[in-house]
């Protein structure tokens, strides 16, 4: 692809052919049409100008509409601060991709990030939060794609805008955004070295978004107490290692440690309430990625944080919708509450909405970003903004059968036809849509019925998806878009 012809073609969907299926009660996967051999789905396009669907555009009926409503609309009067958390939206500068097919494939084959709008989202997210007017928006770490230092610089001139708009804006860096080798640039069909940021270039794009504020910064990181007003401090803490190289893992150095304890007393003594936030989780949210996800050692900072008794923190870094209590055994009644934000980038793209007192009580919700009523209101021609409601959840789905797929076909000893790699493929893309979304309780036990869970069980117990699926299913207790405590 031409670079001079992208505006043109930039939109044009990523998904494709393969249609994927509804599940019934009792009767595993019907598929409305039978799976090519040895593929996954394909490229998609749209004529923009005229706004019509070609013949390879998704089948947007194979799955229902992700309901919007149940998140939407809260409309009770709640008491507390409102703030606003998103979080891994892996921004990429404009600049950096021409669109080509090492962009393509990159995005139809990872982690389901919609970075071929990731613009047109960071847009719609700007209006949205200045109309939303918070007390504060959080964003926690992963602002950039892989740490290129054009995408930081491109970033911060949304978060000016939101500040521009009156919402102030507090940051913490994620595990891509600081010396990271893998910041790359998508151009003529390959990937290319872009230039990385460092923590002084860091700390500088930031400076006015909540670094400028702070009212005390740790030396050894790029942690620091943001006030919120005069009742609520955010404890803003810098869970990333990045000092010599860059790790994906999350720890708190022993220095930032004995900083965090005279913050504890300095809330203490000035009677106000913290709230912690950092980019790793402080519980082990996951059991499929405990040493990726999980701050090391984070025993030492929960033993704190429930000492001091902090009743919630928040972290993102999973890209899951999810919540625990570091009180297990009697049920959240005395622990921390540790809330984690799904990616803002990742269908169906949504946001945390916080309602936070002084008393440590809390209200949370997350709301999907409305992508349908910016892209008409902003004069978008692309159908797939404007109606971006139908265009998230066939794209996420397609990311995780190839996810799949891809893995089933390199598995020869499996001995399974092209048809049951695509049907496992397909409930297994759905069974993981939910569960980003918090919401795998509403199909596990039809999942649990499927023939394809059966051939999941016994067949695929060397893929890491299988083991993955039966995770799912395992924590498929309860919607975690919703949380009220304590």
């Amino acid at each position: 692809m031409e670079k001079g012809n992208w505006q043109k073609t930039a939109k044009r969907v990523f998904i494709a052919g393969m249609v994927l299926c509804f599940l019934a009660a009792g009767a595993g996967c019907t598929k409305k049409e039978t799976p090519k051999e040895s593929t996954s789905a394909g490229i998609g396009e749209v004529t923009e100008e005229s706004g019509e669907r070609k013949p390879t555009d998704p089948i947007l009926e194979t799955i229902e509409p992700f309901p919007d409503s149940e998140t939407q609309g809260i409309q009770e009067v709640i008491q507390g601060s409102k703030i606003l958390i998103a979080t891994d939206i892996h921004y990429l500068a404009r600049e950096l991709t021409d669109m080509g097919t090492g962009f393509v494939d990159m995005i139809q084959h990872g982690d389901g990030k919609v970075t071929n709008y990731i613009w047109e989202i960071m847009d719609a997210f700007t209006e949205e939060v200045i109309r939303e007017k918070p007390e504060l928006l959080i964003v926690s770490g992963d602002l950039s794609f892989n740490g290129e230092l054009l995408s930081h610089r491109e970033f911060a001139e949304y978060l000016k805008r939101i500040e521009d708009g009156g919402v102030p804006v507090a940051v913490i860096p994620g595990n891509h955004d600081i010396n990271n080798v893998a910041a790359s640039r998508y151009l003529n069909g390959g990937r290319l070295p872009a230039e990385i940021t460092t923590p002084e270039q860091f700390f500088q794009i930031y400076q006015e978004f909540g670094y400028g504020e702070a009212i005390s910064r740790d030396p050894e990181s790029l942690s620091y107490v943001y006030p919120v007003n005069d009742t609520i401090w955010a404890l803003m803490l810098d869970s990333c290692q990045y000092k010599e190289g860059n790790l994906v893992g999350g720890m708190i150095d022993l220095e930032t440690y004995e900083w965090i304890e005279e913050q504890l007393d300095a809330a203490n003594e000035a009677g106000v309430m913290l709230l912690p936030v950092s980019h790793h989780n402080l519980l082990d949210e996951s059991q499929i990625y405990e040493d990726d996800c999980t701050i090391e050692h984070s025993e030492r900072l929960i033993e704190l944080l429930e000492g001091w008794e902090a009743t919630l923190y928040l972290s993102g870094h999973l890209h899951v919708q999810h919540y625990m209590n570091s009180d297990q055994e009697f049920d959240g009644t005395t622990g921390i509450y540790e809330i984690v934000t799904s990616s803002l980038a990742t269908p169906p793209c949504q946001y945390g909405v916080l309602y936070f007192q002084p008393t440590g009580q809390f209200h949370y919700h997350t709301q999907i970003l409305d992508m349908d009523s910016w892209a008409k209101s902003s004069g978008q021609t692309d159908i797939n903004l404007l109606e971006f409601s139908n265009y998230r959840v066939p794209f996420l789905e397609n990311v995780f059968y190839n996810q799949a797929h891809d893995r089933l076909e390199k598995m020869q000893e499996l001995e399974l036809s092209d048809m049951q790699k695509g049907r496992m493929s397909q409930v297994y893309a759905k069974a993981n849509c939910y569960y980003y979304w918090g919401r795998a309780v509403e199909i596990a036990n039809l999942i649990r019925e499927s023939e394809e869970y059966k051939l999941w069980s016994e067949c695929g117990a060397a893929v890491s998806q299988a083991e993955y699926l039966e995770y799912i299913l395992e924590e498929a207790v309860t919607d975690y878009n919703h949380l009220e405590g304590p």
